[in-house]
């Protein structure tokens, strides 16, 4: 399989502020990745995780978003029903799942990411500071509902998937990327505008894995 990579450089600045918004449920925190983003936000409501985020973008040598996270370690799997809501107009605000080396803003990481134009990609960067690589699904998703994604690690190997709820999922393909256990695992929303914010709910969540704790 022949996998697109486009490079975007951008400058590497890491901070991290980490909040809380009463119950995580399955998650630990979650943090605001990268600088100059509006502050992000999680609310956690019968069953559901709805996470604000801002960032101009997650890609280049460095990410900026909103992670609501897990440390966990060894083979893991997350799945969701994910919904783009309110916010920014940006075609290419995303709502991701996750996992990731570090909290650092130029960390590896695999996601699969769920855009507003419907386009559903996985990306990665398989080192600390270099260039982001994707593979895009062929055919895009209705953004206007909610659709289901989901993304493995088996020892070095990621895989992800995404399509319609109770269908079948697309796969873009396998992923090798080297990680030292532990990793971090869960929800990233990013705006792509750095001045502003956007919402996604992410529901039916299901999470298996060996908690790093």
């Amino acid at each position: 399989m022949k996998i697109k990579t486009l490079l975007r450089p951008l400058a590497v600045i890491c901070l991290v502020a980490i909040g809380s918004a009463g119950s995580l449920g399955l998650f630990e925190a979650n943090s605001d990745i990268g600088t100059g983003l509006q502050p992000g936000a999680l609310e956690f409501d019968a069953g559901a995780y709805h996470v604000t985020g801002g960032g101009a973008d997650m890609w280049g040598n460095a990410d900026a978003f909103h992670f609501v996270w897990k440390k966990m370690s060894g083979d893991v799997s997350l799945t969701a029903e994910v919904k783009l809501l309110a916010g920014s107009t940006q075609e290419k605000r995303k709502a991701a799942l996750m996992i990731r080396q570090s909290l650092d803003a130029n960390s590896a990481y695999v996601d699969i990411a769920f855009h507003g134009n419907g386009e559903v990609a996985a990306q990665w960067r398989m080192a600390a500071g270099e260039a982001t690589a994707d593979s895009v699904l062929p055919h895009f998703l209705d953004a206007g509902r909610a659709q289901r994604i989901h993304i493995e690690r088996h020892g070095d190997t990621f895989t992800v998937s995404a399509g319609d709820p109770g269908g079948p999922r697309a796969e873009t393909g396998h992923v090798t990327v080297n990680f030292q256990d532990p990793v971090y695992v869960g929800f990233a929303v990013c705006s792509h505008d750095a001045a502003g914010l956007t919402k996604a709910v992410f529901s039916h969540v299901a999470m298996k894995g060996r908690s790093a704790n």
